[in-house]
Formats: structure tokens, C-alpha cells, sequence
């Protein structure tokens, strides 16, 4: 089982999906992919003239923007996805994580702020995920959950994949993102262990945004998922990107 977790900037570049498509299509490796979209939620919240805030990179989001996270995300992105899948000829269902209480969740406290309707998600339903890829289904999962209050929730992309991973014991949770992996003098990093990767932090060569990037795939391989990935749709292709692991594999 591979876990994919895919952003939603990438979902601007026409040649994206095809390419993603066409990766899922080769391999027999069963696939759960997990998407954001924020680009499609701000332009959605421009058209219908709602104004959001950010409180520490979360989405304040109250009952109106949930209506509009919704139609985002499990409406235009997750459909978005799952017919480039199928015009491969990859057999894709798009669900979010509401849909049969796949993603259950607890509304995330912040110390300093009430961000509404936003989640951190507390159990899977790893059972009817592993019966949809038993049929031959690859799930596309938008990240939308459900409260234990009833209510729907906005999940953090990245935090619903690693949730997902973690409880489906994937082999690998792969960020596929505009990035070709962890670079060091304009040469990618096959293989970093969470120590090598504080230590490229500390000495300045991980910087700026890729920091969060490569703290999340820290953060699931203490978990406990195998592998970790970062990589860009190009390096997914050709098995390139940079890997961790809680230490070196064999012979690397």
C-alpha cells in the first residue's frame, strides 16, 4: 500500500494529472491519494465574496467557509482527479473523508485563537479502505472529516495522509509536490535519516519552505510509517526523490 499526498498547487500544471494518472496506471501497488487544494478554495471564497484569515498557515474557517471548502475540495478537486484517473484507465473513487466516517476527527485548539470548523483527525476507518482496494479501487481522498459532534471539519492535507498511512501501515507515504527532493549543492538526497535531516537544518541547507515539508515526513516516520517520501511528478516517474527512513537502509 502507498499512501499519496498530492497539493493543490500542482493541480494547475495541465500536465500534472496525466502524468500522475499514467503512474498510478503502471504499478500494481494498491493506492489511497490524499489531496489539498487551497488554490481552488481561494478562488472559490473570491467568487462567492467571503474574506478568510490565517492563524499560524490554518484556515479560520467558520460554517460558510466549510460550505466552501466543501465544494472546493470534495466537489471540483477530488472529481478533478478521479476522471484523470479513470481516462487512464485507473478505476478511481473520490470520497472525502466524511464519507462513511472514513476520517474521524476532534476540532484542533489553538492557544490563542478559536479556528472554527478546523480538525485533527483521530481514528480511520481502515476497514472500508482496504475493502474499496481490494476491489481494485484506488480511494482519492479529499481531507474534509467528520466530528464526533456531527459537524464536517477542514484537515490539514498533509496531516490526513499521515493519519491514513499510519493507519493502513502503508509502505510509504509519498509528498508529491513542486519539489524534486532535499538538495544539497544542486544535488538531490536519496536517503536522509531524521538526524542527517536536523543536522542539514541546523548547517542552513534545508531552508524556507521545504523545512515543513521534511518536519511532516519526519513527523509520520516517528510514528511509525516505513518510508517517507519527497518528490516532484518527475522524480515519481523515474523513483527519484529523497527518502527517510528512521535509519540507512542496507548497502546506502
Amino acid at each position: 500500500m502507498q499512501v499519496l499526498k498530492i497539493g493543490g498547487n500542482e493541480l494547475d500544471d495541465p500536465g500534472f494529472l496525466a502524468g500522475l494518472a499514467n503512474y498510478v496506471a503502471s504499478t500494481s501497488m494498491p493506492h489511497v491519494i490524499v489531496h489539498g487544494g487551497g488554490r481552488a478554495i481561494v478562488a472559490l471564497q473570491q467568487k462567492v465574496g467571503l474574506h478568510s484569515t490565517k492563524v499560524d498557515g490554518l484556515r479560520v474557517t467558520d460554517r460558510e467557509m466549510i460550505n466552501v471548502v466543501q465544494m472546493a475540495l470534495s466537489g471540483q478537486t477530488n472529481k478533478q482527479i478521479v476522471t484523470a484517473l479513470l481516462a487512464a484507465g485507473v478505476d478511481a473513487i473520490g470520497l472525502s473523508g466524511v464519507d462513511g466516517g472514513i476520517l474521524r476527527c476532534l476540532k484542533k485548539q489553538h492557544p490563542t485563537a478559536d479556528l472554527g470548523y478546523v480538525g485533527e483527525v483521530s481514528q480511520v476507518r481502515t476497514e472500508l479502505l482496504h475493502q474499496l482496494t481490494s476491489l481494485g479501487l484506488t480511494v482519492v481522498l479529499s481531507p474534509l472529516s467528520l466530528g464526533f459532534d456531527g459537524y464536517t471539519y477542514n484537515v490539514n492535507a498533509d496531516d490526513a495522509a499521515s493519519a491514513v498511512a499510519l493507519a493502513l501501515q502503508a509502505e510509504r507515504l509519498t509528498f508529491v509536490s513542486n519539489v524534486p527532493g532535499v538538495l544539497a549543492n544542486g544535488r538531490i538526497l536519496p536517503h536522509l535519516t531524521p538526524e542527517q535531516t536536523e543536522t542539514l537544518i541546523s548547517d542552513g541547507i534545508i531552508t524556507d519552505g521545504m523545512v515543513p515539508k521534511v518536519r511532516a515526513a519526519l513527523a509520520t516516520i516517528a510514528q511509525g510509517v516505513q518510508q517517507t517520501q519527497i518528490v516532484n511528478l518527475a522524480g515519481l516517474l523515474n523513483n527519484a526523490g529523497t527518502i527517510f527512513t528512521a535509519r540507512l537502509e542496507t548497502g546506502d
